[in-house]
Order: C-alpha cells, then sequence, then structure tokens
C-alpha cells in the first residue's frame, strides 16, 4: 500500500539564524529562483609547470588514484572506471584544511548556498506520522518521467535548506536528474504529528520515501545519498532492502555510534555536541505538546533539558524505538554492522580527520569482503567540510563530483552487478528493474 500524500506545496526553505549556535546545529551543516542558478565559481588557475613533452610520459593513468587517496572495497576495480578525477592529489584549500574544525566550521557558516524553487510535499506514513519532500518546482513537467532520481538524506537535525544539501540537488539537477529531499520528521520544518522523531536505526520512514517515489515515477532508477546520520541511516536501510535502490552514496558516516559517542564527548567536539542538542531539544519544544502524557520510561524533561545529545537520545530517542538504554540504542543502530549484508552499489567517502565520525569507526575489513562496496578516505576533510577542489573555498564541496561519477557510472549501465557475497543471486541494476518496489 502506498502512503498518501498530506497536501503539496510551493515551500521556500526557511532563512538561516544569525545566532551562532543555530549555526552550528546545521552540522548536518546549512543554505534553487527559477529552477537553479549555479554557484559562483571559485577556480584557482591552471597551472602549467611542467612541459607539454614530460607530461605526456609522466602523467599517471586516469583510473590509478593517488597516493593521498586511501581507496579500498570488494568492488574498487568494478568501480574505480567511473571516476574522472582520482588521479589527482587530494589538496584541501590553504590554512582552511589544516585544522579538522576548522574546516568544519567554515563550511558550516561560509559556503555558499544556492538557491531554489522547491515544492513541498507531506507524506502520511503507515503510524500517522508525517515526512517532507521537496522537489525542484517545475521538474514534474520538465524531465522525462524516466529520469532517474536521487533521494537526498541529510544528517541529524538537517534538511533541504542546508548548504551540502543544496549544493548535490544543484550537481545532479543540472545533469539532467530529478531530486528530492527527504526531511525527516520535524527537520527542515517538517511536521510532526505523533510523538516519535527518527533514531539512527529507523527504516520505516525511508522504506515508505522509497515506495512513494518508485510508484509515482515506476519508469525511473532510484538512487540515494545521505550524510553523517542520514548516511547511518541509508547503509542500514540497504542491507535490509537490497532491491529498491539501483546505487547509492554514504559520507561522513559514524558507521560505529558507540565509537561515535565516545568521542563526541571528548574535547572540542562538546561545541558540536551542544549545538546538535540545542536544535533537538528546539524540534522538542515546538512539539511539545505531542509529548506531554508520555509516561512508562520516556523522561521528556531530561529530553528538554538535555546538555547532551546522549541525554535527549536516554530521555526520548531509545524509549520510542525499544531499546533498553541509550548504549543499547548506540550499539544496535551501527551501519558498521550492516554493511556486510548490503548488496546494492555502495560508495563510502569519509575523511580521516572527522572529528564526528571517527575513522576508527569505519569498518574497513567489512567493506573490503563486499563486492558491492567501494571506501575513499581523504586525508583531510573534516565533518561536512572537503573544502578542496576547483569551487573551494566558498563553492560545491569536493565530493560532490565524485559522487556524480559514481552515480551516473551506475545509470549509464557501464557495470555489471556483482554476484551477492551472501551466495545469492546478484540484484541486477537494469534501467528497467528496479522501480518494481514490495512495500
Amino acid at each position: 500500500m502506498t502512503p498518501a500524500p498530506l497536501h503539496r506545496s510551493p515551500y521556500s526553505p526557511p532563512s538561516t539564524s544569525s545566532h551562532l549556535t543555530t549555526k552550528m546545529a546545521k552540522l548536518s551543516l546549512t543554505p534553487i529562483s527559477t529552477l537553479i542558478s549555479p554557484v559562483r565559481r571559485h577556480r584557482r588557475p591552471h597551472s602549467s609547470l611542467q612541459p607539454a613533452a614530460a607530461a605526456t610520459n609522466t602523467m599517471p593513468d586516469q583510473h590509478t588514484p593517488h597516493p593521498s587517496l586511501e581507496i579500498i572495497g570488494g568492488a574498487r576495480d568494478l568501480f574505480l572506471p567511473a571516476f574522472n578525477s582520482l588521479h589527482r592529489p587530494y589538496t584541501p584549500f590553504p590554512l582552511l584544511g589544516n585544522n579538522r574544525h576548522v574546516e568544519t566550521i567554515f563550511a558550516s557558516f561560509f559556503r555558499a548556498t544556492p538557491d531554489a524553487r522547491l515544492t513541498r510535499e507531506c507524506l502520511r506514513t503507515k503510524d500517522d506520522g508525517t515526512v517532507a519532500l521537496d522537489w525542484v518546482s517545475g521538474d514534474h513537467q520538465i524531465l522525462p518521467p524516466n529520469s532517474p532520481v536521487l533521494i537526498l538524506l541529510p544528517g541529524l537535525t538537517g534538511g533541504s535548506e542546508d548548504s551540502y544539501v543544496r549544493h548535490m540537488l544543484i550537481k545532479a539537477r543540472n545533469k539532467g536528474w530529478r531530486v528530492v529531499v527527504f526531511n525527516s520528521r520535524g527537520c527542515g520544518n517538517s511536521p510532526v504529528t505523533t510523538p516519535q522523531f527518527y533514531s539512527a536505526s529507523f527504516i520505516g520512514d525511508m522504506h515508505e520515501v522509497v515506495a512513494h517515489v518508485g510508484t509515482r515515477y515506476p519508469n525511473a532508477n532510484l538512487y540515494a545519498v545521505g550524510w553523517s546520520l542520514g548516511a547511518n541511516i541509508l547503509v542500514n536501510y540497504l542491507a535490509q532492502e537490497p532491491q529498491t535502490i539501483t546505487g547509492a552514496v554514504s559520507l561522513c558516516n559514524p558507521f560505529n555510534l558507540v565509537i561515535a559517542d565516545e568521542d563526541f564527548r571528548k574535547g572540542f567536539n562538546v561545541v558540536y555536541d551542544k549545538a546538535l542538542t540545542n536544535a533537538l531539544r528546539k524540534i522538542l519544544k515546538n512539539h511539545a505538546i505531542l509529548f506531554e502524557d508520555m509516561g512508562g520510561e520516556y523522561n521528556i524533561p531530561l529530553a528538554a533539558n538535555a546538555k547532551s545529545v546522549r541525554e535527549f537520545d536516554e530521555g526520548l530517542t531509545r524509549v520510542s524505538f525499544g531499546f533498553k538504554s541509550v548504549d543499547d540504542y548506540y550499539s544496535n543502530s551501527c551501519s558498521s554492522d550492516s554493511i556486510k549484508h548490503v548488496r546494492t552499489p555502495l560508495l563510502c567517502i569519509q575523511a580521516a580527520n572527522d572529528p564526528i565520525a571517527p575513522a576508527r569507526g569505519i569498518p574497513f575489513e567489512d567493506i573490503k569482503e563486499n563486492p558491492n562496496c567501494l571506501l575513499i578516505v581523504t586525508p583531510k576533510g573534516g565533518h561536512l567540510g572537503w573544502i578542496a577542489g576547483s569551487e573551494a573555498p566558498l563553492g560545491a564541496p569536493w565530493t560532490d563530483t565524485i559522487v556524480m561519477d559514481f552515480l551516473e557510472y551506475l545509470q549509464s549501465g557501464a557495470c555489471k552487478a556483482p554476484a551477492s557475497h551472501s551466495g545469492t543471486k546478484g540484484v541486477q541494476h537494469s534501467t528497467e528493474a528496479m522501480h518494481h518496489l514490495k512495500v
């Protein structure tokens, strides 16, 4: 049964607050007047230091990754031909890329946010909850019905107004893709209609969104990109729903939430913890009436006055989703445990110095053994930063080009789906087969 839309109305994302805490809370991080206006690109001049004759002898193979990038995965040989720029060194923007916190905060405050005119569709879920889908206005009339559809999953408390989300939307839409931002319950001004938000392990809403989008565009391939907590949810979803998505990308995924929680409460990271906690408390406050009579193990006062994400999750999140404790919630919501079961082409991109998604939480061995997965680790990048490449420092993250290379490679049918490592028949990712969704 396909969920029925509540309503659809023109939507303009909320303006960004100038308050420091609110800005920092967009670590899932921040900001298309007549369709789309491309962001002003800040290009550095091309270097011509080497003679042309020498270049023909020394230029690396286009599909041989540069040593500055760590690239592993069972699908390494299969997917490397997708990329046109991995042979170049990863070069962080001067000064900004030298410190992971500076890069993370700069990207949040100062990265340009493209304008977009979006149309909001509110989707009622089976439990009477609501999520908001933001589409590029007019695309249902402009794009062919079989145009590939890209579903974007922002990070914790994030939504369609965040700059990293907008840049990815721009990049994909300019290549003819239909893009929709999946704003989780309470995020991006999404309405809250039940006393439940969302969690790192809850894939019910993702299941219904994919089913709805697939029914709306039955002749299109569906793809997904997730960041941070959205990436964790996406990988958990892929492990359980292998035949609904043609390909996916995970960025800045915390993977192991136990490790991420440990690091989140250390040193400068407490600044991020406080900012995200304030954002969660604000969402709860805006819908407090729904939670007034919650009894049992719920501790709404603790969540409403939480000093950390951990306290908020202890008071509300873990109870909502049936976990015995916040530690039980974290340990059983790790996408690091799910990735071995992913049978969909999956690209993971992480920064070695990410303060919120620690490198020690990356499931290297499981990715290495999964014939459907590829992992790229950059030496710098912070969390949702990646201020590098031709558009740095104010334009799109370095990752956007890599993501689109991968997705377009899959859409072109250039690679054949590998056989499942679990011994079952591999999923066929053709342009005809992926829209048959089961709910």
